[in-house]
């Protein structure tokens, strides 16, 4: 903990779009797999999205073809798309970082989608 700045989530409707960003602090950045997971209530954290150092990308079913994983590296970021958003999609989302064994995590931000 410590080691990232998110920002992004907020409350939207079904349908709509939202930008998450995780700023980390962590040296070697580029040598990281950076992941969004996301914890609904009851539920367990699950993997959403993730990208390797040079831009390999893995996702959840639930979210193919709706949310898109990118990275800066020489900003040390981590931005997850989220397009057609659905009221499954209501979860408190975290920025994570993995390297040899070693997981990092963020204080997570809500992302509440409701009319």
């Amino acid at each position: 903990q410590g080691q990232f700045v998110e920002s992004g989530g907020g409350l939207v409707q079904p349908g709509g779009s939202l930008r998450l960003s995780c700023a980390s602090s962590l040296s070697i950045f580029m040598f990281y797999t950076m992941g969004w997971y996301r914890q609904a209530p009851g539920k367990q954290r699950e993997l959403v999205a993730a990208i390797s150092g040079v831009g390999d990308t893995n996702y959840a079913d639930s979210v193919k073809g709706r949310f898109t994983i990118s990275r800066d590296n020489a900003k040390k970021s981590v931005y997850l798309q989220m397009n057609t958003l659905k009221p499954e999609d209501t979860a408190v989302y975290y920025c994570n970082a993995h390297v040899a064994g070693m997981d990092y995590w963020g204080q997570g931000t809500q992302v509440t989608v409701s009319n």
